[in-house]
């Protein structure tokens, strides 16, 4: 993996086994790009592509060529696939190499999408495709996905991988009224896929009105079930262990919860009342806020990307100010970031280039020019409490 990264033959807009990368980076480039197009008064059409089985119908021929052909690696690859006895198909399961080797056997895939002047974005065998035009518009990007899809199952079925339309969802996202939007079904290899309010993309709901009203919903309903859960076993064990198995069954989910989530469990972990007050207890336990957490999370992602730690396809939407000619001004000689223009706050404020802006350059100087990632979490974390 790290001769593939310094040779430059990975896919950038590839999340899947990769380090840095992950589903809330993907999830968090795709869904700024739908936020500023339509804070621009575009609408936008989101389609996820799903595959079946998808490592269980890789063609060995067909891998070795394209790393021969592509890649220049084949020797490396050859006699170890060659040694599997599992039929011709399918990538070896349990092994190092198999993620690796399904990312490159599908590289091929951004390259067609991008054919069709729309935005691709992967993680393993889950395929998002999405572009925006103007309301007056809209049949353009649903002929332009239609054709695309078509092209892709084309594509898919000549290198036996099968696309699973049963689990295909297509959404569209406007700041005008939903009703100028086109509702008839696609076609998706004869299988019929219409417009849904809300799509689960790689584990966040996204809506219609770009509110993240579902996801809150559903999270909020896991984690209280958590709760309900250790609720039962909380005078069975130490508080310190009850502390531990809080966080590691409820708080994985609080990036995504709300504030009375946070709340009710740091009341189960000191046993306080609902009418107690709560600051001391998340204090104690070194928690911050909702709305603190998510500067946390933002600021700290920020830092990753300025210093070359987070995954490529971050990079552009971030920009330092640089002002040529003018270094006595204060903001030449800082690190800070650009605002970008916003015209609708409830959208283009909510993407990711316009909040890092805001929460990188809210912070102080001294926690903003650390030099190390764990020295600006820990001022961060202080900072923020």
């Amino acid at each position: 993996m790290q001769y593939l990264s310094s040779a430059d033959l990975l896919l950038s807009l590839q999340s899947g086994f990769r380090p840095g990368h992950s589903t809330e980076t993907a999830v968090l480039r795709v869904l700024s790009d739908i936020l500023q197009a339509v804070d621009c008064g575009d609408s936008a059409a989101l389609i996820l592509l799903d595959l079946s089985a998808a490592f269980d119908t890789v063609d060995h021929s067909i891998l070795l060529q394209r790393l021969q052909t592509t890649f220049s690696i084949h020797r490396w690859f050859h006699s170890y696939l060659s040694g599997w006895y599992q039929y011709v198909r399918r990538v070896p399961q349990g092994s190092v190499l198999g993620p690796i080797l399904f990312v490159l056997y599908t590289a091929y895939f951004v390259q067609l999408i991008e054919t069709f002047s729309l935005s691709p974005h992967l993680h393993a065998d889950d395929t998002q495709v999405y572009g925006s035009c103007a309301p007056t518009a809209v049949a353009l990007p649903a002929s332009q996905i239609s054709e695309c899809v078509d092209a892709v199952v084309a594509w898919m079925k000549s290198n036996r991988l099968q696309l699973n339309s049963a689990k295909t969802d297509l959404w569209c996202a406007t700041s005008r009224r939903r009703h100028q939007l086109p509702m008839t079904a696609m076609l998706i290899d004869g299988f019929p896929v219409t417009l849904v309010q809300n799509v689960h993309d790689l584990g966040i709901y996204i809506d219609g009105d770009l509110s993240m009203r579902t996801h809150v919903q559903q999270t909020t309903s896991s984690c209280f079930a958590a709760l309900h859960q250790l609720r039962q076993v909380r005078r069975l064990v130490p508080t310190a262990t009850f502390q531990t198995l809080t966080v590691a069954l409820v708080n994985q989910w609080l990036d995504y919860g709300n504030s009375t989530l946070v709340n009710a469990a740091a009341r189960l972990i000191f046993h306080l009342r609902r009418s107690d007050h709560i600051t001391d207890a998340l204090v104690s336990l070194h928690w911050l806020h909702v709305p603190e957490r998510i500067q946390f999370k933002i600021a700290m992602l920020t830092y990753r990307v300025l210093h070359g730690n987070a995954p490529w396809y971050l990079g552009p939407l971030t920009s330092t100010v640089d002002v040529p000619g003018r270094r006595a001004l204060r903001y030449a000689r800082t690190n800070r970031l650009v605002m970008p223009p916003v015209r609708l706050a409830t959208t283009g404020s909510r993407a990711f280039p316009v909040g890092a802006a805001h929460t990188w350059n809210s912070l102080p100087e001294h926690i903003v020019s650390a030099s190390t990632l764990q020295s600006f979490k820990r001022h961060l974390k202080t900072f923020l409490l």
